[in-house]
């Protein structure tokens, strides 16, 4: 089977969301909102995309300033083809898109939370997360 990897390619807020629910990121993203599917699609600034044929199988979406910080907020493999590399793969090209001093940072999937520090990264207590809904407080 050959997998291939392209970035900034353009994908369809229809095959992201298609993705999404076939993996276990569309538990935990807004697949029902289209507006908000769109946004998140148009506007990343790095994107690295896996396919099978035409079929999009997997996803890196990340916003970056390509010297500092990386955000990659959503990783995505396809249920068919996960536990084959291509998550790892997805993050891969996506450092190496990264300027060399670049930091890479995500908040992870509570079933995946061990994977991330098997490939390398380090777990960081200090995230602080202000929900959708949220206001700052006065």
């Amino acid at each position: 089977m050959t997998i291939e990897y392209k970035i900034n390619s353009p994908i369809s807020t229809d095959q992201f969301i298609t993705l999404l629910r076939e993996s276990t990121l569309g538990e935990r993203r807004p697949i029902d909102d289209r507006a908000c599917m769109e946004g998140m699609v148009n506007n990343a600034n790095l994107m690295v995309t896996a396919w099978h044929d035409k079929e999009l199988i997997g996803v890196a979406r990340s916003m970056t300033d390509f010297h500092y910080a990386c955000y990659l907020s959503d990783l995505a493999v396809h249920r068919n083809y996960q536990k084959r590399g291509i998550g790892r793969k997805l993050q891969s090209i996506t450092r190496e898109k990264l300027g060399p001093v670049c930091k890479l940072i995500l908040i992870a999937a509570p079933a995946a939370n061990s994977y991330y520090e098997h490939i390398g990264f380090t777990n960081n207590p200090r995230c602080w997360v202000l929900e959708r809904q949220q206001r700052i407080k006065d």
